[in-house]
Formats: structure tokens, C-alpha cells, sequence
């Protein structure tokens, strides 16, 4: 890996290999500073005392190939430091109380970073267990040797993962619920229409123990929407995280479902129009809001200046604080984020690379620790601010792993190539009714 350097880059010329290279590790960092040595939770964001994310747990898990391919820690030391992170989720105590770490197999979103146990009475996730899953199985699946860590490797994630209870977490519909509160029951909001939440009907699917009957796939897909905008083809989601997260893993070049048959499209492909629609809405900027343009875009959830209103220039503006913001649709308040730029690398190159050396002039902080800041706002002007107008203080563990992750997978496939020999993956995805392609 290239060393870190101590400014940012006043870049007369495109990103290369190298510069990409130094962004990763950078990014990269982040999991390995900001984790709990004793136990491997990784903290949420690094405002002071954040709890633990198990999302981010999850992304940190499938980073750990990444670390070892890149030589940032030798195979050996990466086997131990993921079998100790294991070792501690399998240890959390599952039952309903509500301190407890989960229920069902499934884990609350946020952790005391040093008991493991749930914090801030927060949500059982189904979304970001299945995060913690898919990392699980990553490393699973990369550690293949015959050593002992290895071996305990896989077998503590066939254990996390096959003790999750995908029907129970249904409560008696074929689609998923968002998650469960030991204080009031299951949260009424459910995974439908399309999302991130592809992710989690893949893995449900793929259970070898309590899996999803196959009925919920169409059920999930049942209200996608399929939209010509701009002069684009394409299955909509407004926030672009939701057009990357499932890829982080999965390879969809080539594979289709029925859905996807039917409009003669891919996934891969479909959140290629994703990304070019996001840059499209922000040279057209309908709400004029400062800085957006070709090289300027990337909408999601992410941080943002905070709840309020501001008259600017005669315009009375409203802003948000961390919520989905999307496009062409909105929410929008000005809130660009870079990460989810970098991460549409595999979708779009050709017009992700020029806008990555848009915001490395922007001073975002690329070469800097833990890689660009995860969102700005040139629109909310900050007296004390070095830009002059607002940017996130704060970075944050489910930002860092789509940037790793998708550099790499642009890179050398890494992350896609584990996974196509992951067999719940890919008996998920034919559950689902996947063909074609590598399947």
C-alpha cells in the first residue's frame, strides 16, 4: 500500500491505481483504529463513546481479505483477530431481555462496545445482521485453510449465521419486518420494493436451518418500480447506498431474476443508470443548491448539517440531519456524500473517477485519515469551518466499508470472486430464481 501522506493532493490529473490504492487504505484504517481490541466491535462513528455498529462489524468482517491480500497484516494475524470477533459475537448473550445483544439469532444495531450488550434501547436489526452475516460468510469463506483458527473461523460463522430465525422474523407475512423492540414488539415498516434489502432476502433464502419460504422473494419484488427518468430505464431507489450495499458481495454482472428477465436489464447494470441519474439531477440542480454539477453529486443516507431552516439568499432552505436523502425525488438539503460516489467505482468509472478528483481538490480530506469526509454541504455556510461552509465531524463505520470494498472489487474482483464459492450465497440467489451468467 502507498504510505499516507499528511495533505491533501492538488490533483492536476485523474486518479490512478495508486491514488485509488491510498484512498482504500486510508478508508481502510478506520476498522483497524477504531475497534475495541478486546472484544473486535467496531465503533459506529468516531464521535467520542459511539457504541459499537453491528453493520459495521459486518463490513469490517469482509475487509479482512482485503487486509490480508493487500499485505496490511499477514494471513496468519487476520485469522486470529477474526476468529477473537467471532468468538465474542457467538459468546452475547440472545434471549428477550432487553440487554440482552439479540433474539432469534439476529442482533440489536447498536452494542455497548465493551459488554456487547444492546445500547441506547435501540432496534433488533434484520438489516444489519444480515450485514454481520454476509461478513461472517466472507470470512468463512476466504479462510479456507486447514489451520485450527481457520477452521474455528468457519465454523463460528456457520453458527452466527445459522441460528438467525428468518421465519420468526417475518411475524407470519412472507416479507421481512425491519426489525423487533423487546419493549413493544416487531416494527410495523417492512423490506419491500427495492433496497438494500436484497441483500437480506439472499441470505434468508440461503438458510440451512430456518430459511425464508420461497414465496418472499416475490413478495419483496412485488412493488418494485420501474421508471424511465431522464431518459433512463431503470428499477428506482432513491438513496444510491441502496443501489451498492448488496453488491459489496454479490457480483450481478450477468445474472438476472425474473424481474430483471423481464426489462431484459441486470442489477449490475441497473445501478450503473442509478449512478449516472444521480450525477444527471445534479447538473440539472432544480433546487439550485451551491456546488452541484457533472462533477459534483452523490446522494444517500448520510449526515447532514442538522434540523432546521435558513433563508439563503432569499430562498428559505430546509436541512436535515442524518436521513436518506435521494434522486431525483429527494429528500435533498444541499448534503453531498463522497463515499457513495467511490462506491459506484465498478458501476461507472468513467464518471466516478473525474468527480473523485473533483472533491480531492475540494479538500475533503482523501489522503487523510480514514479517507474523505462522509458528507458535506456547501449551501450551509459554517463561520469556523475551514471551506467556509459545512462538513460531517465525524466519519463513520458503515461509510468506510463500501469505499474499501468497491475499490476492490473494481480492482481485482476480490470480494465477488470469495463469494461465488459462498454456498448460502448462491443457493440464495437461485432460491430467488437467479441464472444465467457465473451462476
Amino acid at each position: 500500500m502507498p504510505e499516507i501522506i499528511s495533505t491533501d493532493p492538488s490533483l492536476d490529473r485523474l486518479p490512478t491505481d495508486q491514488d485509488l490504492g491510498r484512498l482504500q487504505f486510508t478508508t481502510l484504517l478506520y476498522y483497524l483504529q477504531c475497534t475495541n481490541p478486546d472484544n473486535g466491535l467496531v465503533r459506529d462513528k468516531t464521535e467520542p463513546n459511539a457504541p459499537a455498529s453491528i453493520a459495521a462489524i459486518g463490513m469490517a468482517l469482509a475487509t479482512i481479505p482485503v487486509v490480508v491480500e493487500r499485505g496490511v497484516i499477514i494471513r496468519e494475524f487476520a485469522a486470529k483477530i477474526t476468529r477473537k470477533r467471532m468468538r465474542f459475537l457467538m459468546e452475547c448473550p440472545q434471549g428477550p431481555e432487553p440487554d440482552a445483544s439479540g433474539y432469534m439469532g439476529f442482533f440489536y444495531h447498536f452494542l455497548d462496545i465493551e459488554t456487547g450488550r444492546r445500547a441506547r434501547q435501540c432496534e433488533l436489526s434484520t438489516i444489519d445482521s444480515a450485514f454481520l452475516f454476509a461478513g461472517a460468510l466472507t470470512a468463512a469463506t476466504y479462510f479456507d485453510g486447514d489451520t485450527a483458527d481457520e477452521a474455528e473461523i468457519r465454523q463460528l460463522a456457520a453458527a452466527l449465521y445459522e441460528r438467525a430465525d428468518w421465519m420468526w422474523a417475518c411475524d407470519g407475512d412472507p416479507t421481512l419486518t425491519h426489525g423487533w423492540h423487546p419493549e413493544s414488539g416487531f416494527i410495523p415498516h417492512r423490506w419491500r420494493g427495492y433496497d438494500e434489502g436484497l441483500l437480506l432476502y439472499i441470505l434468508g433464502l440461503g438458510s440451512p436451518t430456518h430459511p425464508l419460504p420461497p414465496e418472499s422473494y416475490a413478495a419483496y419484488t412485488a412493488s418494485y418500480e420501474w421508471r424511465n427518468i431522464y431518459g433512463r430505464e431503470l428499477l428506482y431507489s432513491g438513496p444510491l447506498f441502496t443501489h451498492q450495499l448488496s453488491h459489496m458481495w454479490v457480483d450481478f454482472r450477468g445474472i438476472r431474476d425474473g424481474f430483471m428477465r423481464q426489462h431484459h436489464s441486470d442489477y449490475f447494470e441497473n445501478s450503473r443508470q442509478a449512478s449516472f441519474v444521480q450525477q444527471e439531477y445534479a447538473i440539472r440542480n432544480p433546487m439550485r443548491f451551491a456546488g452541484y454539477g457533472e462533477y459534483c453529486w452523490g446522494f444517500t443516507a448520510c449526515d447532514g448539517p442538522g434540523w432546521g431552516k435558513r433563508a439563503i439568499n432569499g430562498v428559505d432552505r430546509e436541512f436535515f440531519d442524518y436521513i436518506a436523502r435521494g434522486a431525483p425525488f429527494g429528500p435533498d438539503d444541499g448534503t453531498v456524500a463522497p463515499w457513495v460516489v467511490v462506491a459506484s467505482l465498478p458501476f461507472a468509472p468513467e464518471i466516478v473517477v473525474p468527480t473523485v478528483l473533483n472533491f480531492a481538490r475540494m479538500k475533503l480530506g482523501m489522503t487523510r485519515l480514514y479517507g474523505f469526509k462522509p458528507s458535506f454541504n456547501q449551501t450551509y455556510a459554517v463561520e469556523n469551518s475551514p471551506t467556509g461552509w459545512w462538513v460531517s465531524p465525524y466519519h463513520f463505520g458503515i461509510d468506510q466499508g463500501p469505499v474499501v470494498l468497491m475499490i476492490e472489487n473494481y480492482r481485482t474482483g476480490l470480494l465477488w470472486n470469495i463469494m461465488r464459492r459462498c454456498k448460502p450465497l448462491v443457493i440464495g440467489l437461485r432460491r430467488a430464481g437467479f441464472s444465467g451468467g457465473w451462476l
